[in-house]
Parts: C-alpha cells; structure tokens; sequence
C-alpha cells in the first residue's frame, strides 16, 4: 500500500469521526435554534392577539356600543376574543401550522371551553400568579405539540358582562343564555390565549439546516483531502521519489548521478542531505579503490 494511500485513509478516519461528531452536537443544536425560532414567531402572533384584544376593548367596542343594533342584537365585534381569533386566522393563511385558542374554563361561547389538557394548563396558570407564560409539548391527535400559553385575566371591562346576568347585556343573554360564563372574579386567571404548533414543525427546519451542514462538511473534508494530498505530494512524496530514484541508479552503479539540491531545514533536506553526502563519500571510495587498482 502506497504512502499517499495510506495517509488517506488516516485522514478519512480522523476527518470522518470528526465530522460525525460535529454533525451529532450540531443537530442538537440547530433542533434547540429551531425551537426557538419557532417559539418566537409564536410569542410574535402573540404580542399582535393581546394587541388587538386591547384595540378592541379600548377603541372598538365602545364605537359599537352607539350602534342602534347594539341592545337588540349582539355584536360578537365588540368581543376581544373575537378579533383576536379572527386575525390569527387570517395569519394562518401564511402559518397554517400555528393554531390559536382562547380557552376558558366557563365561558359564555360553549365553543371557547377549554379541553382537558388546556384546563390543565390553566390550572397551572392560576396555581402559580406570578407566571406570564408557559412552553411545554403535549401528544396531539396525531402528532406531538408544542404549545405557549398565556394566562388570560377578567379585567374591569369583563365584569360588564361576566360577573352575574343580571348586569350582562340583554342581547348577549338571548344569544347565549345565562347558564355559562358568569361568576367570574376581579383578575382571575379565567383562561388562557394558546397557541400550537406540530413539533414536526422546528425538528423539519433543523433536518434542512442539518442537511446543508452536512452537505458542507463533506466538501469541506474533500477539499481538506485534496489540498493536504498535494502538500504530501509537493513536499513530502516528490523530493522522497528523487531522493529513492537516485539511491536506485547509485546501488546499479551508476556514477554520473546528478548532485541533489539541498533546500531548508526539514526532516526531507536532512534526508536528502545525508543521501548526497552519502553519495559523494561513495563516489570518493569508488575513486579511490580505481586509483589503487
């Protein structure tokens, strides 16, 4: 097996193990990154629900309040659910993957209740006040989630509607009845703003960018190769191949082999050094014994 060969194979088992190594950790790691980016589009659509929630709370609501329409038919406008939920929907035309919910334990809308893992994400939200929010992973219907909660708390502008039925809006009332969504206590934790997303999600935005790595570290070890196979060649293998074809003609007998040039101080100039002087004591014994004869 030739020197190069040789070489070669070395440097594939130590240029393979590190790769492999680095391939592993950076996986872990662009899943984490991917996590995150993930994480931070949802608090993003986030930040815009509780904004539009407090648009329509401060600004929308009380314009529809002077709508003659207003005491005869409930106006799900005014709402802050409502247009929270109906952005996101329209934002899922670019995130189809992202689902929004404002789960309520006891709401008036039946369709806002919240399942038995939103409730249990509530319950945590109100056992511990003092959390702003809450990231976790569930097993969904078909596939494992990733979730952000938020607490969602009855402010005064609640109470209006929600603390008995007596005081709720007639129209809201004929709407919805009086069975549900009442009760509801000064800055309760009475749901929470949830938004999903399938985990398969951040682990395909990872898979692309591990891919791309990947493909990046096996040119990177090719050319590695290449670059490391000529400098072998240029300063290693060439002068060793001059330096053994002179040895050669010399051990045929040969005497008119041309002196070699000596250049640096490494270990190849030293081998080549100790040839030529070899060669040259040679020549001189072989002129010496002519001399005697």
């Amino acid at each position: 097996m030739k020197l190069l060969t040789k070489f070669n194979l070395i440097l594939l088992a130590v240029f393979g193990v590190a790769a492999l190594a680095i391939s592993t950790i950076a996986y872990f790691f662009l899943v984490d990154n991917a996590r995150g980016q993930v994480l931070a589009d949802a608090k993003l659509m986030m930040a815009s629900a509780t904004s539009m929630r407090g648009y329509t709370t401060t600004d929308v609501a009380p314009l529809l309040a002077k709508n003659p329409d207003h005491d005869s038919r409930f106006l799900p406008e005014t709402v802050p659910a409502f247009a929270a939920t109906k952005i996101f929907s329209d934002l899922r035309k670019t995130y189809p993957d992202y689902v929004y919910r404002e789960a309520t334990l006891n709401p008036t809308n039946l369709a806002d209740r919240a399942t038995d893992w939103e409730a249990d994400v509530i319950g945590d939200l109100r056992a511990h006040p003092a959390l702003t929010s809450i990231v976790g992973e569930r097993e969904g219907a078909t596939e494992r989630q990733l979730y952000l909660a938020v607490p969602l708390k009855a402010g005064a502008d609640c109470m209006q509607c929600h603390s008995t039925p007596a005081v709720a809006p007639a129209a809201m009332i004929r709407k919805y009845g009086s069975a549900n969504g009442f009760g509801w206590k000064l800055d309760e934790t009475i749901g929470a703003q949830i938004i999903s997303v399938p985990l398969s999600v951040p682990l395909e935005i990872a898979k692309e960018a591990h891919l791309r790595l990947s493909i990046l570290l096996v040119i990177a070890l090719v050319l590695s190769v290449l670059v490391l196979d000529a400098g072998v060649y240029l300063f290693v293998l060439r002068p060793l191949r001059t330096v053994s074809e002179n040895a050669d003609r010399v051990s045929k007998g040969e005497r008119n082999v041309p002196d070699l040039t000596v250049t640096g101080s490494d270990e190849i100039a030293v081998v080549t050094g100790a040839f030529q002087r070899m060669r040259l004591s040679l020549a001189k014994a072989l002129k010496m014994l002519d001399d005697e004869a």
